[in-house]
């Protein structure tokens, strides 16, 4: 779905655009309203997003974490209407981009658009000079309508990629997946730990990500109830998320214990956890007996929150 292709000019094409990082509940809305345009007019809908994110490129001190690796953020994009996902590489030329070469470059020359839907906080081009009023001003001037979205969310809080971020690292995923629409997934491939799981009756798998930083958003330490991904189903699992301190760890981890199972052989693979309910925090126990017993309870409430048989 990823794609740098023209668009004929005779067809044109509806366009939305924005990083889109984690493809939230405010994006969703966004994405509608842009899906409803398109259909109005009959054309296709064009999502364009950046990697890597433009604040690696213009602020790498303040770039954040990611809340979705490009392959989920385009399988999100999807889901959430985009007929075709272009993903832009956001580079130094990019960053440098006036806001008006920019529409005529992107937008016009090489999409044809009709119509342009975006945040009403959106910004673009050199120094993030470009907003809602330059799209419109020179989609008077050129021929293209534009379109912008209101921002939404429940309560106080408005739904956003910062939002998700700050309650994924205070570790509570529940209130995450309201802003995300969905829970939380990291990706990223399963590889050789210690073996300590296995030894202890639960074995885990444990994950490695390829992303430069600071990399993907990781829960606070804890044991958590959610998912693992794999290509035949998602499966119930226990997530440990930390150091590991009952045994002198040192590395942050995160390891998927999934229920029941001690026959699956997953490394190498690429997988998804997704993070459901934080159980509990990071914890030591007076003995390795203590710690099994409380793991054995972690599991049995992992199963009450994912609604399974005990």
């Amino acid at each position: 779905m990823t794609t740098a292709d023209s668009i004929p000019e005779e067809s044109g094409c509806v366009v939305s655009i924005g990083v889109f990082d984690g493809v939230h509940r405010g994006h969703q809305s966004l994405l509608a309203l842009a899906r409803s345009r398109a259909d109005a007019l009959g054309l296709p809908l064009v999502a364009i997003t950046f990697d890597p994110h433009p604040m690696a490129v213009v602020g790498p001190r303040r770039a954040p974490t990611s809340l979705a690796s490009l392959a989920h953020r385009v399988e999100l994009l999807g889901a959430a209407g985009a007929d075709r996902v272009d993903v832009l590489a956001f580079d130094e030329s990019l960053a440098s981009m006036d806001p008006v070469a920019f529409i005529g470059h992107v937008l016009v020359d090489r999409l044809h658009v009709r119509e342009v839907v975006v945040g009403q906080d959106f910004r673009f081009g050199h120094g993030a000079a470009g907003t809602f009023d330059t799209l419109d001003a020179e989609g008077r001037r050129l021929g293209f309508r534009a379109t912008s979205a209101p921002l939404t969310g429940d309560g106080p809080e408005r739904w956003s990629s910062t939002y998700a971020r700050s309650l994924i690292s205070d570790g509570d995923v529940a209130a995450a997946a309201e802003v995300l629409g969905r829970p939380y997934r990291l990706d990223g491939v399963v590889v050789h730990g210690d073996h300590r799981g296995r030894e202890l009756g639960y074995p885990t798998a444990n994950l490695r990500w390829d992303a430069p930083d600071p990399g993907p958003a990781v829960p606070a330490d804890g044991v958590y109830a959610g998912r693992l991904h794999v290509l035949d189903g998602d499966l119930p699992a226990a997530i440990s998320v930390g150091t590991n301190p009952q045994f002198g760890g040192q590395e942050r981890r995160v390891e998927s214990y999934v229920l029941d199972r001690d026959d699956l052989d997953l490394y190498g693979l690429e997988v998804g956890v997704s993070f459901v309910e934080r159980i509990r925090g990071q914890q030591t126990f007076d003995s390795v007996p203590d710690l099994v017993l409380r793991m054995s309870a972690d599991v049995e409430r992992v199963r009450a929150i994912l609604g399974l048989p005990g």
